[in-house]
C-alpha cells in the first residue's frame, strides 16, 4: 500500500520554513503588498536557505527535495505571503525549470546553479497577447545569424520580468516553436513598467519586449523546433507549486478566522459560539482538508 506520510526530512523541511515564514515573512507581508515589492533582503535570505532551488539535485546547487519539497516550501511560504510565494515560484518551477528538464549539462552548469542557489532570479516568458498556454500561436521569432540566435517580439504578464537576471523565452524558429536561454543583461532586452494588480501585489508582473536580441547558438535549450513539449511538461511542476501556494494560504486564513471567531464578540458571546459562523469555518474545513 503507498504511504502518504512524510518523511521525517520532509517535516524537518516544513518546521525551517514554517519559522522563516513567521520570523522574516509575516511580519513585513502588509509592506510587500502595499509597496508592490519584495525587499531584496527577503530575496536573498530565501535563497541562502536553498529555497530558491530545494527541488533541483543537489549537483546541481539544489536542496534535493524533487516537487514534494517544492510544495511543503510553497505551502508554507504562502501561509505568510502570496507574492513572495509567486516570486519563488515563477523563479524555480518554471523559470529555472526549463533549463533542468531540457538543458545540456553545460547549460545546467552554467544557469541552472547560480539558479538554484538563489545568486540569480529566473522568469519564463512564454505568455503573448495572442497566446497564453496555447503556444502554437507565439509570434515571436527566433532566427539563427551565424553563431547566434536573434529574437524579437513582445511578452505579457511575466512575474519576476523586471527583476530576473536569466529567462526562459519560447519563439518561433523555422522549425517550429523551441526554447531559448536570455541573459536580462543582453542589448535589446527591456522590461516594461509592472502592470497593476488587485492582489499579488508584491510579485512584478512585466510585460518583456526583444529587440533584435542576439545570444549563443548555445543557448537553445532542447532541440530546436521541439519547444512545445518542454513548456507543457514544465508548466505542469508550475501548477503543482501554485495549488500548494493556494493551499497554504488557505490554512493560514482559516487559522486567522478561526482566531478571530473565538475573540469577536456579539451579545456578550464569541460569536463562535454561534452556529452559523461554525458552519462556515466547518465548510472550510472540510475544503481544505
Amino acid at each position: 500500500m503507498f504511504e502518504f506520510k512524510f518523511t521525517e526530512e520532509q517535516n524537518m523541511l516544513r518546521e525551517m520554513v514554517r519559522d522563516f515564514t513567521n520570523n522574516e515573512i509575516k511580519p513585513i507581508a502588509s509592506k510587500i503588498d502595499e509597496n508592490e515589492k519584495i525587499p531584496a533582503e527577503l530575496i536573498k535570505k530565501i535563497g541562502e536557505l536553498g529555497l530558491m532551488g530545494v527541488s533541483f539535485p543537489e549537483e546541481y546547487g539544489g536542496g534535493g527535495f524533487g516537487e514534494t519539497g517544492y510544495c511543503i516550501v510553497q505551502e508554507e511560504i504562502a501561509r505568510g505571503c502570496m507574492s513572495t510565494a509567486t516570486m519563488n515560484g515563477a523563479h524555480q518551477s518554471i523559470g529555472s525549470n526549463v533549463i533542468y528538464l531540457g538543458g545540456t549539462e553545460e547549460q545546467k552548469q552554467k544557469y541552472l546553479v547560480p539558479l538554484a542557489s538563489g545568486e540569480k532570479i529566473g522568469a519564463f516568458c512564454l505568455t503573448e497577447a495572442q497566446a497564453g498556454s496555447d503556444s502554437f500561436h507565439l509570434k515571436t521569432r527566433a532566427e539563427l545569424d551565424g553563431d547566434e540566435w536573434v529574437l524579437n517580439g513582445e511578452k505579457l504578464w511575466i512575474t519576476n520580468g523586471s527583476i530576473a537576471d536569466i529567462v526562459s523565452v519560447f519563439a518561433r524558429t523555422s522549425k517550429g516553436i523551441s526554447a531559448f536561454i536570455v541573459e536580462t543583461n543582453t542589448p535589446g532586452f527591456t522590461a516594461g513598467p509592472p502592470e497593476k494588480k488587485m492582489g499579488i501585489k508584491g510579485s512584478t508582473t512585466n510585460p518583456i519586449s526583444f529587440d533584435n536580441v542576439r545570444i549563443p547558438k548555445e543557448n537553445l535549450i532542447g532541440t530546436d523546433g521541439r519547444g512545445f513539449l518542454l513548456a507543457m511538461k514544465t508548466l505542469d511542476a508550475g501548477r503543482l507549486g501554485l495549488g500548494a501556494a493556494c493551499l497554504g494560504a488557505a490554512k493560514e486564513l482559516l487559522e486567522l478566522s478561526t482566531v478571530y471567531a473565538k475573540q469577536r464578540k456579539q451579545f456578550d458571546t464569541a460569536i463562535s459560539n454561534f452556529q452559523a459562523v461554525q458552519f462556515m469555518l466547518a465548510e472550510m474545513a472540510m475544503m481544505i482538508y
